[in-house]
């Protein structure tokens, strides 16, 4: 592990390769799981403002969840999360024929709203858990990315740079410089 500004970064992110490759996995990091999408607080209130906008782009059954749940929910674990349909999919999930796509994002690509979808879900397979001194910025393996690591690993793609623009949405473009200079110094060392 290393430190980056306020953070405490695992070294997998620097290790692991990864390119998302929706095509062969459906957009399943939507649909499984036994919790929805983490949120911050900030992004409660901007699924509160923008949910009217997003409506028209939901599936019915998500509009049922979360006229029943609530736009966001307070998870078992205590933290903020999206609602799910029947204790599976994302309640803001769509679907492309047999791919999970998220409404949110589509409102947000169609112009409609300026939020992206949650961080979280912009930022994975990175996992970020928040601490009073420090923001713990963390790899999670899930087999149903297993496709996506056989891409990064082909394309030679690390994660912090699949993920540049989600970690310059979350923690600035100087934290991701930052970032990329322990990335060379790191690469360096490991021949």
């Amino acid at each position: 592990m290393f430190q980056v500004g306020n953070a405490i970064v695992s070294d997998e992110i620097l290790e692991n390769e990864f390119v998302c490759n929706l095509s062969a996995c459906k957009g399943q990091c939507c649909v499984d799981g036994d919790a929805g999408a983490p949120l911050d607080k900030e992004e409660t209130a901007i699924l509160d403002q923008i949910y009217d906008k997003v409506k028209p782009y939901l599936r019915q059954e998500g509009i049922a969840s979360i006229e029943n749940q609530g736009r966001w929910i307070i998870g078992e674990d205590g933290d903020y999360e999206t609602p799910l349909v029947n204790g599976s999919e994302c309640a803001y999930v769509i679907f492309d024929g047999k791919t999970a796509l998220c409404a949110i994002e589509q409102a947000y690509n169609e112009g409609v709203v300026e939020y992206k979808k949650p961080i979280s879900c912009h930022l994975y397979p990175i996992r970020i858990k928040e601490y009073s001194q420090f923001s713990a910025v963390n790899y999670h393996h899930w087999h149903i990315c297993d496709d996506a690591c056989s891409l990064g690993k082909e394309l030679e793609v690390p994660v912090y740079k699949f993920l540049k623009g989600p970690l310059i949405r979350k923690f600035g473009e100087d934290w991701y410089e930052e970032l990329e200079q322990v990335a060379i110094q790191w690469k360096a060392q490991s021949k």
